[in-house]
């Protein structure tokens, strides 16, 4: 490292023209660069520079040696800029992981102007239900919801949302009313692949709780899918609030047990443990945060 440093400075003398002004813009003195010449003369085995009272210049070598010593302070200065480039500004590739259900409207909504305003930035998106490993997969920003347990990482809470009880009409048209908790045990349930969904634990009216385990006819790892089998009147399904309000309009989903709530889940903006986060991380954090529950 201090070989590249006499470099710099090797450098710096030549485009200035001497060693004094090379002083100047490297915050040294004068003695101190000179110094530092000399150790990088003595460590080459070189003369790099002719010394007069009147002028410095280059030796043969020293004009070959400062091409690459030009080239290395070109290449740090830049590398500089780039660092500061993404400190400031959002540029670069920005890599979120998001479950499933999130990849409609609420990604776009919050991510869309991003990309329109900064034209350095690019985006990938992975969607997945399971969660997968931020560093592995070299991820900027991560949304999760419910519990986390990896302590590695940063969260920020930004909101909570439901599962709602949820069921299609037509499948409600074959069924005998369901009015009460106990109506839910014996009905074809449509299971996310997570154990936390195998028992029901519900709150009502003056604070009853009812903790009821289902059975699944159809398991699955994606919620997407999970909807699309409760739409075609397969079976009961619990389905996450802010992902469902456009079929609960249309009438194409019905909540039931609307009195009945299951408890509330956290959805978190995840992110590595990092000394300080790039623009284009503070920036999608600060969109998603703004849209995500409101879209």
């Amino acid at each position: 490292m201090e070989q590249l440093k006499r470099m710099a400075i090797f450098a710096t003398v030549v485009d200035r023209g001497s060693m004094v002004a090379a002083a100047e813009v490297l915050g040294m003195t004068a003695s101190a660069v000179s110094q530092q010449i000399r150790k990088l003369e003595q460590s080459t085995q070189v003369s790099l520079l002719h010394r007069t009272t009147r002028k410095l210049t280059l030796t043969e070598a020293g004009a070959t040696f400062y091409q690459s010593c030009a080239q290395v302070l070109a290449l740090a200065q830049q590398a500089e800029q780039r660092l500061a480039e993404l400190r400031d500004a959002p540029v670069g590739e920005l890599r979120i992981a998001a479950p499933v259900g999130f990849s409609g409207r609420p990604i776009s909504a919050a991510l869309a102007p991003l990309l329109q305003a900064h034209s350095g930035l690019s985006l990938t998106l992975l969607f997945h239900d399971e969660q997968i490993d931020l560093i592995e997969q070299r991820i900027d920003l991560a949304i999760r919801v419910g519990t986390l347990q990896d302590s590695s990482l940063v969260a920020r809470h930004i909101g909570d949302s439901r599962m709602l009880l949820c069921a299609a009409p037509s499948y409600l048209a074959r069924r005998p009313s369901i009015s009460r908790p106990e109506d839910l045990v014996g009905q074809d349930w449509l299971v996310l692949s997570d154990p936390q969904h195998s028992v029901l634990n519900l709150q009502g009216p003056g604070d009853a709780v009812e903790k009821l385990r289902i059975e699944s006819r159809v398991n699955c790892n994606n919620i997407l899918a999970v909807r699309h089998f409760t739409l075609a009147g397969m079976g009961i399904s619990l389905q996450p609030e802010q992902e469902i309000r456009d079929e609960l309009a249309l009438g194409s989903l019905r909540v039931l047990l609307p009195d009945w709530r299951l408890p509330p889940f956290g959805i978190y903006l995840v992110t590595p443990r990092r000394a300080a986060q790039p623009a284009k991380v503070r920036y999608a954090i600060e969109a998603l945060r703004q849209h995500l529950l409101l879209a």
